[in-house]
């Protein structure tokens, strides 16, 4: 045997026997890797403001700042009415536009990028198709809509932007936009504003569809399906971009008022490593709020951009603040309640993940659309065939609704009725 290969048996069965060995257990007090989230559920009460009726819906959350406060709804809500607006969920395209409501009318988009408007009394006026003549059948799932001054407002994820006449949705011009748009666009005034899958934002007339400016944002490869849409109120313009960069403008010649990023993730998540902003900004007074998909909501002064707080929740909906408090649903299927001087949670809920089965095997993950605050409580559509509703001091639950089919988008309120897209490309209404 050569000293070589006796060094080596040495330390084999040195090896072998340190193997053999208990393991030691050291005294002291064991702390997770990673700490966990910890449960404060407090009862607070909500200064909220008088409900008011509100005729129209025009943008996602109510308006183009993506806030309104307190829609009138009636405490005990039934089934008026369930229209056909088209296709529903399918493999290869997803209902993603959540309804709008101008004059007295319901605009929606189903699956395969036909618009559809429908009465308040669920009889439907018109519907137009708006895939390109040059992709004929071809699957392109995203987009979104909004209306006001007598048209209506369309991208889709062929690239293209579509303004309708409202009345018999004739088309009135079209704008191609070189990338998908997955989120609906944003009106103010003579302008309507969208960004672009390619980090692109994008200021267009509103009569014509020629292009008024456009801004490039920091590129992104890792996004996902949804995104979030401008926000504009006053002199401001807030564009999210797939990247997690977020921008200001000035509405009118796009000049750069402030920038910045949100960043971070839920440690745990391999879901939580894709910063694009999935939560639209909440203009609010003086702040923005905006969330991302990977596990952060971020209070940003709306006059420079200054950081207020950051909140370890991400959010695929806008934020819906009220008084002191911020409602969301996070990116593990919370609702929760933060407040809004600190960003930190009053109370949280757990919303339902998987169907019935084992849980390795599950393949069926529902999913949460708002939430809305109306009539003096939270309302939350969910894919598992049910309309939830909370108390807002709380978290309390108040009870539910049927909803066939399960939410495709979140719920809306105009003119005291409740609306909400369903999987299988019906639009219901509760009163």
């Amino acid at each position: 045997m050569t000293a070589r290969t006796l060094i080596g048996a040495t330390l084999a069965l040195a090896f072998l026997a340190a193997c053999g060995e208990d393991d030691v257990i050291l005294p002291g007090e064991r702390f997770d890797v990673r700490p966990q989230a910890v449960s404060v559920n407090e009862v607070r009460s909500v200064d909220l403001p008088a409900a008011e009726v509100n005729a129209d819906w025009t943008h996602r959350n109510g308006g183009p700042a993506h806030r309104i406060s307190h829609p009138a709804l009636g405490a005990t809500l039934s089934p008026v009415f369930v229209a056909d607006i088209g296709e529903g969920d399918g493999r290869r395209a997803r209902i993603t536009a959540e309804p709008v409501v101008a004059g007295g009318v319901i605009y929606t988009v189903d699956s395969r990028s036909t618009v559809t408007a429908t009465t308040t009394a669920g009889e439907t006026l018109w519907s137009r198709n708006l895939t390109p003549s040059r992709d004929g059948p071809a699957d392109a799932s995203g987009g979104g809509v909004s209306a006001g001054g007598g048209q209506v407002f369309v991208t889709t994820g062929f690239g293209e932007i579509t303004a309708l006449n409202a009345a018999d949705g004739q088309v009135q011009w079209v704008q191609d936009l070189d990338a998908p748009v997955t989120t609906g666009p944003t009106l103010r005034g003579d302008l309507v504003y969208v960004v672009s899958r390619d980090s692109t934002a994008w200021a267009l007339d509103n009569s014509n569809g020629r292009i008024r400016w456009q801004r490039s944002g920091t590129p992104s490869d890792a996004n996902f399906g949804g995104g979030a849409s401008p926000a504009v109120q006053g002199e401001f313009a807030i564009f999210p971009f797939p990247s997690g960069e977020v921008a200001a403008t000035f509405p009118r010649g796009g000049l750069p008022r402030w920038s910045t990023v949100v960043s971070g993730d839920r440690l745990g998540r391999a879901a939580s490593l894709i910063n694009d902003i999935a939560g639209d900004p909440v203009i609010s007074g003086n702040r923005v709020y905006i969330s991302n998909f990977g596990g952060r909501t971020v209070a940003l002064d709306l006059r420079d951009g200054t950081r207020i707080w950051t909140a370890g929740e991400g959010a695929v909906s806008p934020v819906w603040p009220v008084g002191d408090a911020l409602f969301l649903i996070n990116d593990v299927n919370e609702l929760v309640r933060l407040d809004t001087r600190t960003g930190r949670p009053v109370w949280r809920v757990a919303l339902p993940n998987f169907g019935e089965g084992r849980t390795v095997r599950q393949r069926a993950i529902f999913a949460h659309y708002g939430p809305i605050l109306a009539g003096g409580r939270l309302i939350v559509a969910s894919s598992d065939n049910l309309i939830r509703q909370f108390d807002p001091a709380s978290g309390a639950p108040l009870g539910t609704l049927d909803l066939p089919g399960g939410a495709a988008s979140a719920p809306i309120v105009a003119g005291e009725t409740l609306y909400v897209l369903s999987k299988t490309g019906q639009l219901h209404a509760f009163r």
